[in-house]
């Protein structure tokens, strides 16, 4: 095309425009030649065709000026247009009639020049009608490609108005306009939705495209599972990924590393480890951030030997772990109680030449000593850390203030708080909560009422955590006028209650034996959508049973399995020691026996206390046959425990039957069982048992008492 800067104006002047009838009803003008078109002065006065004539010219003008640029050949962007008008100088209708003239006379990338220079202004951004026109002048032209990039404007624009499912409807309108839909449309869309966190219309979407015959490619597929990692949506992420796995498809390394780590964030290990054996399978090459993901994800569960099971096959394959690695593996050893372990990995991260320990780093190192209330190591590495020019972030105060707080330093804890300051840090809620629950364990509640009073001219904002703390301490004190009025204030700020802070409350009640109120809180949680948990329902169920009421007690637990929670052992515990009260020993036995098969190792009081009632109805064997189920260190602690109760009570024969199968069994006993059943055998008068238990002991294979 010849640039208009070779225009004679003295031809303009002679310009026919015949009008043509276009989408929607919209006119314009074609022009004879655009290369006619006139430059004159522009008033009120002026013709709405000599203004679309002007308009065209300055497009055209402009973009061949830029195209004359160096500079341009080296950019493969469209030029940018420097006309002289504003968004005031075109009416909306005005700029699709420019933008149609454009496509039909100068060509597609002319038309799109003068689109991107209209969408900067708000006027002509949000009308649908100038994307339409714009878009189909594009599929007259053949120009699929560009009429995507339109697409996705309209959708990203529209998306700003809260409008984009309107945009996505006429995405699907323009296929009656021409438009060919295909996977390239179908990744078009669901780019700008996803990115825009609009995971149900995404969906749609997608369902919608295949309805209409496109075949989805990996992208598309890639685009959403790439969405639902962003937003957490682990059984979504799940459900596409086995989809575009089914189709044939091969995830990327990309793909497959978020996954993973949606997967190891949510505690879903065993799928997480699936992935990365199938792709590995897939022939994809496991890399750093694939290993340091599932390293973080096994540390994070507990699992350190398979975390380091891992990190061995990671240097297998000759890959070099980092500095994130490494703080993977220290944050699960603190975790776990082996903050030796951990510290001397991170003195090989310090002595390392290729990776330093980190922020992150020394904050798991500080937060392990401050597990194990070693407050002087935590501020030593805090010491060590600024020495090494790393500063300290908001999580490392927190980490050593709430460790202060707990061992009941709390000058040292407020002194860590002006520290924080003094670095430009400002406290965020976890900060004052560790503080608040600091001072509630020493009994100072007042002292952190005024604190919480304090802190919010710092702008801090108690959250749920901050009025549940409150409300244990208050329940704890059996203040529950005080609880509910917290609950209430905690409601009135839009701050829901959720399930841990009504068990709470119920948790407290039963307790004092007020199970009516129990019921009703616990109805209005679940009028409320909230899911009871194994503690609430075991708080009901103590309840009952304190209440002598085992039979609702035992509908409560046939209702919580209906529901799917899981009994613990604090549950079964509970109920059992109901049904023992109340002489149901058949039914305390199969309960016990329940447990056992599942896995559920019993707590102390449970076992003795089911041991105990049978010997108490002169069942002795059975106890006994009971107790064999356990290990054998849990059935020595047992034995001796029940010995010790059966002596308190008098109950020397059956002591002695007991404390006859723990010398066979292990052939010692700690003194305190011993002197028990001794004073138990001469109250009784029994000196034949002592006699004779002495002898076994002292002559028995050489053993003798222990602690």
């Amino acid at each position: 095309m010849v640039s208009l800067v070779c225009i004679r104006l003295s031809g303009i002047l002679r310009l026919k425009v015949a009008p043509k009838t276009f989408l929607n009803g919209v006119i314009y003008s074609t022009m004879k030649s655009i290369c006619q078109l006139a430059i004159t002065d522009h008033s009120p006065s002026v013709p709405a065709s000599t203004i679309i004539k002007r308009a065209c010219f300055w497009v055209c003008d402009s973009y061949y000026n830029q195209q004359k640029k160096p500079s341009y050949y080296f950019n493969s962007t469209l030029p940018v247009l420097n006309l002289p008008m504003g968004s005031d100088f075109l009416t909306p209708e005005q700029a699709i009639t420019v933008v149609a003239s454009l496509a039909d006379e100068a060509g597609s990338m002319v038309a799109l020049s003068f689109f991107y220079w209209a969408i900067e202004f708000p006027r002509y951004r949000h009308f649908m009608r100038f994307y339409i026109v714009s878009a189909r002048c594009l599929i007259t032209n053949g120009n699929f490609e560009r009429t995507h990039d339109v697409l996705r404007c309209m959708l990203k624009n529209f998306a700003e108005v809260e409008m984009l499912k309107e945009a996505v409807d006429m995405v699907f309108e323009m296929q009656s306009q021409g438009m060919v839909l295909s996977a390239h449309t179908l990744n078009c869309v669901l780019s700008v939705v996803n990115e825009m966190g609009c995971f149900e219309i995404a969906e749609k979407v997608f369902d919608e495209m295949c309805d209409r015959g496109v075949i989805p490619d990996p992208y598309s597929f890639k685009s959403v599972i790439v969405a639902c990692c962003r937003l957490g949506r682990v059984s979504n992420a799940d459900k596409w990924l086995s989809a575009m796995l089914s189709r044939g498809f091969v995830a990327d390394k990309a793909t497959c590393s978020l996954i993973i780590n949606l997967y190891c964030e949510n505690g879903r290990l065993n799928r997480a480890l699936w992935v990365f054996s199938k792709m590995i399978e897939m022939g994809l090459e496991p890399n750093v951030i694939h290993f340091s993901c599932l390293i973080n994800g096994l540390s994070a569960r507990g699992s350190i030997k398979q975390a380091f099971e891992m990190l061995e096959e990671m240097v297998r394959r000759g890959l070099k772990p980092n500095v994130y690695t490494h703080t993977a593996l220290i944050d699960g050893l603190c975790k776990k109680g082996w903050t030796d372990k951990a510290f001397r990995l991170f003195l090989k991260l310090v002595r390392s030449d290729n990776y330093k320990p980190n922020v992150h780093t020394y904050t798991a190192m500080i937060n392990g000593y401050c597990k194990e209330e070693k407050m002087q190591r935590a501020e030593m590495l805090l010491e060590k850390m600024k020495e090494q020019g790393l500063r300290p972030n908001l999580n490392t105060y927190t980490t050593l203030i709430d460790g202060h707080a707990k061992v009941g330093d709390l000058d040292r804890a407020y002194a860590v708080m002006e520290m924080m300051g003094d670095d430009g840090l400002t406290p965020n809620t976890c900060t004052y909560n560790a503080v608040i629950v600091g001072l509630c364990k020493k009994g100072k509640v007042e002292e952190a009422y005024d604190l919480l009073k304090r802190s919010f001219g710092n702008e801090y904002c108690a959250d749920k955590y901050t009025y549940t703390i409150f409300i244990s301490e208050s329940c704890k004190r059996e203040d529950m006028k005080q609880a509910f009025a917290l609950v209430n204030m905690m409601i009135k700020k839009g701050i829901a209650a959720d399930m841990h802070t009504y068990t709470t409350l119920i948790s407290s009640l039963s307790r004092q034996r007020k199970i009516g109120e129990c019921q009703r809180i616990l109805c209005d949680a679940t009028n409320m959508g909230l899911i009871p948990t194994a503690k609430t329902y075991t708080s009901m169920i103590s309840g009952y049973c304190r209440d002598s009421k085992v039979d609702k007690a035992l509908k409560v637990f046939k209702k919580m399995r209906e529901n799917g929670c899981a009994p613990d052992s604090f549950t079964y515990g509970a109920l059992i020691s109901g049904l023992c009260k109340e002489s149901m020993l058949d039914e305390a036995r199969s309960l016990f026996d329940e447990m056992i098969d599942k896995g559920i190792t019993p707590c102390e009081v449970t076992r003795v206390t089911i041991a105990y009632e049978f010997c108490k109805k002169g069942e002795s064997s059975t106890a006994m046959f009971l107790l064999e189920r356990l290990d054998k260190k849990l059935w020595v602690r047992t034995v001796r425990s029940l010995i010790r109760k059966l002596c308190s009570e008098q109950k020397v024969d059956i002591a002695a039957q007991f404390f006859d199968k723990l010398l066979d069994a292990n052939q010692s006993v700690d003194r305190v069982t011993l002197a028990a059943f001794m004073s138990a055998c001469y109250d009784s008068n029994k000196y034949a048992l002592v006699s004779e238990m002495s002898t076994r002991i002292t002559k028995g294979k050489g053993v003798s008492a222990t602690e």
